[in-house]
């Protein structure tokens, strides 16, 4: 039987812990990971895979380094990190965003802290 996924389950399981992905589903060689985004992570940037973030509720900005300019997204809307571009996600209010990324991506993103 294909299972169902429920979202607002994939919620409860995050139980309020910000930037703590639980894993939604696996596709091929790809992972989608959902978390909650409240106050600001951490500078960091992978080095082999592109991250895609879906915001499914509130605003995340996506601080990015020069030449980049940083990114906001809303509810329904998505952008694509591309591998090496330091980035730095931040929400403001409680934010659930869905990421698909590679499952060999380490849920943290390189350890190195770049931040100021």
């Amino acid at each position: 039987m294909i299972p169902k996924i429920n979202i607002k389950d994939k919620v409860a399981e995050i139980a309020g812990k910000s930037w703590h992905p639980v894993e939604v589903a696996r596709v091929n060689d790809q992972v989608v990971r959902m978390a909650l985004c409240k106050g600001e992570y951490h500078w960091h940037k992978h080095s082999a895979e592109d991250e895609l973030f879906y915001v499914l509720q509130g605003e995340l900005t996506i601080q990015m380094r020069e030449p980049h300019r940083d990114i906001i997204l809303h509810k329904g809307e998505m952008a694509v990190i591309p591998k090496n571009v330091e980035h730095c996600p931040k929400s403001a209010v409680d934010t659930y965003v869905l990421m698909f990324e590679p499952v060999a991506l380490k849920s943290k993103g390189d350890q190195k802290r770049t931040d100021k």
